[in-house]
């Protein structure tokens, strides 16, 4: 038994998976990391929490919550006690993440081309064509090396008796990598011995890979592609995040209004002249990227980029038309993909999810409503969704007639029990539910996942809801052999 007297007072939730510690005691990939601290006092924790929220602060780690129309930049809430992950499951993880990718993958590619999985029944032409992210100016168009999902970051959660589950897929604009980057520096300051002691895999090579998939992408045209991030500018909630892997993979962080298109071509605006781009990293929405096809209203995206795009001049990661896979409606039809097209079962489970459109499902929605969560079918970052245990009866009156007024805008799951982490909180360590977010890259040579990911932490005492936008924090996340 570890002597320690942070974890002699740490009190496990009921009916919930702790990743530290089970009713036996501590989980061995935990038990080198607690050992060190058998002789830690309280103060010392203290030390290290306010030297982690000065670093944050002095280095501009922030984020922006946009309420009532106002932009606030926050620092982002960071917790000092990493979550360690063993390298066994790290490579069920990674396994579940690529097969899911690939099904993904060739998804996008059908229902932009053939539409097979439509011809065979297996999802409903309804449900595809009702989703405000699918683009028919995405249908037929070649994308480079048949690749649409070149960075995901598929959040992962545990429910009550350690199994994980796919909450959902992010395939459009994936944030957050800036925070896993981060949060691993900040720990190597706070923790600078137990890193190499724990041996934890390292996470700084993902701008490497990233840069090397990129780099790929535009060699189509020369053998020195150039490559920029386009991000909507400042006021964005993740800017920090734009700028920060910019600056790590040593390429132009440009806005819109910095490229322009000349016969069919993208050049940035540079001091010596237009120089012509090959790739774009972008963080600019579908609907923003270019006024001559999408919002004319845009001044966030470029005139013509579209146009250059399809006809092979400039490849875009990620591909647009992504939000098609991403909406949740969608995602209750991801392990049928996986079985009808690579014929396998799924590595990784869905959270069982009812599907307002089937009048049956709805049904038994709409009757256990104070036992769901549920979500609109397009909305991000925590927002739209009511977690129906804590709701109060108007809110569950008002869902309710949402639903019945326009079902194929919403899902229901049962509310899943996410696992808890310890959290050095309030002078102690406490247990607080959390989620994962590992990132994948997808090039020409296969998927790459960095080991680790972003795990985020619903810090709210008694909460589920870990988006930052909605109060939550991250922690450092740490897969050890």
């Amino acid at each position: 038994m570890l002597n320690y007297n942070f974890f002699n007072d740490y009190n496990l939730i009921s009916g919930v998976f702790d990743e530290m510690k089970s009713e036996d005691g501590v989980r061995k990939h935990y038990e080198m990391f607690m050992a060190a601290f058998q002789s830690v006092n309280s103060d010392e924790m203290s030390i290290k929490d306010e030297l982690a929220k000065k670093l944050f602060l002095t280095q501009g780690i922030t984020f922006t919550v946009y309420s009532s129309g106002e932009g606030i930049e926050k620092i982002f809430p960071f917790d000092i006690y990493p979550r360690i992950i063993q390298a066994a499951e790290w490579e069920f993880i990674e396994k579940g993440i690529k097969q899911r990718l690939k099904a993904l993958n060739i998804f996008l590619k059908d229902v932009y081309s053939h539409q097979f999985i439509i011809k065979d029944g297996i999802i409903p032409a309804s449900l595809i064509y009702s989703c405000p992210n699918y683009l028919r100016e995405m249908m037929n168009v070649e994308v480079p090396f048949n690749i649409y999902t070149h960075i995901s970051g598929i959040d992962l959660i545990r429910d009550h008796d350690g199994s994980y589950y796919v909450l959902e897929d992010n395939l459009r604009t994936p944030s957050g990598v800036s925070y896993m980057l981060e949060n691993r520096s900040i720990s190597y300051r706070l923790f600078p011995n137990q890193i190499p002691e724990n041996k934890v895999r390292p996470v700084s090579d993902y701008p490497d890979l990233l840069m090397k998939n990129l780099l790929a992408l535009g060699n189509r045209h020369t053998s020195r592609p150039t490559v920029v991030l386009l991000t909507p500018g400042i006021y964005n909630s993740a800017y920090f995040e734009h700028t920060t892997l910019a600056r790590l993979m040593g390429i132009e962080l440009v806005e819109g209004r910095d490229l322009v298109v000349d016969n069919h071509k993208v050049y940035m605006r540079t001091t010596k002249g237009l120089k012509r781009v090959d790739v774009i990293y972008r963080r600019v929405d579908d609907e923003f990227l270019d006024p001559l096809i999408f919002r004319p209203d845009s001044m966030l995206g470029v005139p013509g980029i579209y146009h250059a795009y399809r006809k092979g001049n400039v490849a875009i990661i990620n591909a647009m038309g992504n939000g098609v896979a991403d909406d949740k409606a969608i995602y209750a039809y991801v392990p049928a993909m996986i079985k009808y097209y690579l014929n396998e079962e799924p590595i990784l489970k869905n959270v069982p999810t009812l599907r307002m459109e089937n009048e049956d499902e709805r049904a038994h929605a709409l009757e256990n409503l104070h036992q769901m969560v549920v979500k609109r079918t397009n909305e991000s970052g925590g927002y739209g969704m009511l977690i129906g245990n804590t709701a109060t009866e108007k809110e569950l009156k008002e869902f309710a007639e949402e639903i019945q007024k326009s079902p194929r805008q919403f899902i229901a799951q049962p509310i899943i029990s996410l696992s808890s982490a310890p959290c050095y909180i309030d002078g102690k360590l406490q247990p607080r539910r959390v989620d994962l977010r590992p990132f994948a890259l997808s090039g020409p040579d296969g998927v790459e996942i960095v080991p680790g990911g972003l795990t985020r932490v619903a810090l709210k005492e008694g909460s589920i809801v870990v988006n930052s936008s909605q109060g939550g924090g991250s922690k450092d996340t740490w897969v050890v052999d």
